[in-house]
């Protein structure tokens, strides 16, 4: 049995090649693996890695060991054109099994277009892969969402990164959830979430969200709460009581509330993880 909760089952992405953590291909593989093999392998989703690395990393994870292929959701850097090659070339490959493709609209005028553009390559070549499309937040990005949702595809939502202007406020996130769910579309998180609670960092003074506020204003929204008190929960700072909430879901809200949120992806496993541990909602390993 799972020493690991279902609420946090497969939430945290392994994105350690990316800034900040950067760690290079070839420790970030086999790194993996050993979360994998880990008493918490069950908190760990796949490792994220671009498509101009997706055969360096099949290579690494060919020659460094480790039983059946590697688990991978790929970042398409080309936009739509990128999606079927990426695609096709994890049909092939014995070392890898893509589980999923991320793709960013491009900053243009029509974001609705754009999306159209990414459902109708998506269309072409996925079968069991999950499409996470990145939307931003500015312009019309309800609309392109709305196409998101008619194609049955997923959103992604950057919640920070490397300058203040890429953390969105609470109120922009608490609207994106709200959109998401009211069109039934699944989501993942990414950038500046690997803590699980809302803090202001001590080196940049940039307001980091929290996954654990992120889940509970998830869960506050299925269940019909207003505009103002997701964003509430989301700009919660107590620890201790978020995880009381938390440990107060039942399996069936727990559930409910991932199949919605379904990840986030972080430069670090042991952050998140050390952030549950110490709030008493996982076991120490």
């Amino acid at each position: 049995m799972s020493t690991v909760p279902a609420l946090y089952r497969h939430l945290v992405d392994d994105a350690s090649m990316f800034p900040p953590g950067d760690l290079p291909l070839p420790e970030a593989v086999p790194a993996h693996r050993s979360h994998l093999q880990s008493p918490y392998a069950d908190l760990v989703g796949p490792l994220v890695c671009t498509d101009q690395d997706l055969l360096k990393v099949a290579e690494t994870a060919r020659t460094g060991g480790g039983s059946g292929p590697l688990r991978v959701s790929v970042v398409i850097s080309g936009g739509a054109g990128g999606i079927e090659p990426a695609i096709r070339w994890g049909d092939r490959s014995k070392d890898v099994e893509v589980a999923a493709v991320e793709v960013r609209l491009r900053d243009e005028d029509d974001l609705s277009r754009n999306a159209l553009r990414v459902v109708r390559a998506c269309d072409g070549c996925l079968d069991e892969e999950t499409a996470y499309v990145e939307l931003g937040l500015d312009g019309a990005w309800e609309r392109a969402l709305d196409v998101v949702a008619d194609a049955g595809y997923a959103a992604k939502l950057r919640t920070g990164g490397m300058d203040a202007a890429l953390f969105p406020s609470a109120g922009q996130v608490a609207s994106f959830i709200t959109a998401c769910l009211d069109r039934e579309v699944a989501f993942k998180c990414t950038a500046g979430l690997h803590n699980a609670v809302r803090h202001t960092a001590e080196d940049t003074g940039f307001e980091h969200h929290g996954f654990l506020n992120v889940l509970l204003a998830t869960r506050a929204s299925l269940d019909g709460a207003a505009h103002d008190e997701l964003i509430q929960l989301l700009e919660r700072r107590d620890g201790q009581a978020l995880a009381e909430q938390a440990r107060g879901l039942t399996d069936d809200q727990a559930a409910s509330t991932r199949r919605w949120f379904t990840s986030f992806g972080s430069c670090s496993i042991d952050e998140p993880r050390n952030d549950l541990t110490t709030l008493g909602l996982t076991e120490a390993s």
